[in-house]
């Protein structure tokens, strides 16, 4: 989770227009919908009584070395014997990809991140409702990859017995993750927020039954191996549930300046790329089925359009 739409504000002008609906795969509707008005919830047909169970047509679904990021992660996060002999160190792969900032910076970019995305919140939140619904009585074990400052914790940590593995590079990140935990009604002794890279996740072969990834895809240095790493510690039937944004649709306004402005954006929002087309990484990425809708947010600014959706492993 990357301070995306704060840079865009105040650093770039704010572009008003109206996205259409593009089908991400086959299971995505083939019409054009104007989508900037229309809440998340009338764009699904119909909800799945069991999103886990992917052999449902009507479903809406769209070996690396493990590590122990911390002493207290051992009991919970065993390294998979297959995987021992890898030889990929995990840490190093963390300061390759994420090299070390000045703790200052890190901070600074943590505050910032718990004060200043409000009114994104605020605009996503019911894109947010309907899609993290489909979690309820599925999964206990969660994994959120750049989890932040923990604003989706209050959409899914609550039920009882959900265990949650919170990751992200920005390690002081953690006091306010596990702040939004608690304030989720999620045990302390049911959260573990870990020091580490989307690339190389602390976590076992099929260890979660879902994991939550929203505005991580645009900043890490490997989409498609960040989304093997997803399918490989994701259960068989188990859930990617994503918000991302995505590049504009080529020959548009929006497209070219988000060219233009693509190096400065990842300078000031720490490595966030404008111009990925992460629906189409996704969808290549050997889930077994994938569903995603677009949406506009005005509080994004150049951070626009966003895929909402989910994969099925």
């Amino acid at each position: 989770m990357l301070m995306h739409t704060t840079f865009s504000t105040y650093f770039y002008p704010k572009i008003h227009y109206t996205q259409k609906l593009k089908a991400v795969n086959s299971y995505a509707s083939d019409k054009s919908t104007t989508l900037k008005d229309v809440p998340f919830h009338f764009q699904i047909q119909k909800k799945v009584k069991d999103p886990l169970n992917c052999n449902n047509k009507l479903c809406f679904c769209c070996s690396r070395r493990s590590f122990m990021a911390a002493v207290g992660a051992a009991a919970l996060l065993p390294i998979h014997p297959s995987l021992a002999s890898d030889d990929i160190d995990s840490m190093a792969m963390l300061n390759r990809l994420h090299p070390p900032r000045p703790d200052w910076y890190e901070e600074f970019y943590a505050a910032a991140m718990n004060t200043s995305m409000k009114s994104y919140e605020s605009e996503i939140e019911g894109y947010k409702s309907e899609l993290f619904a489909n979690l309820r009585g599925q999964a206990k074990q969660i994994l959120e990859i750049g989890i932040g400052t923990g604003p989706n914790l209050k959409y899914y940590a609550s039920e009882a017995g959900t265990s949650v593995y919170g990751i992200d590079p920005n390690r002081k990140m953690e006091k306010y993750a596990q702040a939004a935990a608690e304030a989720a009604g999620l045990p302390p002794s049911n959260f573990k927020f870990l020091h580490a890279v989307s690339e190389s996740l602390p976590l076992r072969d099929a260890s979660v039954d879902a994991v939550i990834g929203t505005l991580v895809l645009c900043s890490v240095a490997d989409v498609n191996l960040t989304l093997q790493e997803i399918r490989r510690v994701l259960k068989p039937g188990g859930l990617y549930l994503f918000v991302e944004h995505v590049a504009a649709a080529d020959g548009t306004v929006l497209r070219f300046v988000q060219g233009l402005l693509d190096p400065l954006q990842q300078t000031l929002a720490d490595g966030c790329h404008l111009t990925r087309k992460t629906g189409n990484d996704i969808s290549k990425a050997g889930f077994s089925n994938v569903d995603s809708h677009q949406a506009v947010l005005s509080a994004a600014s150049l951070i626009n359009p966003h895929i909402i959706g989910i994969a099925c492993n």
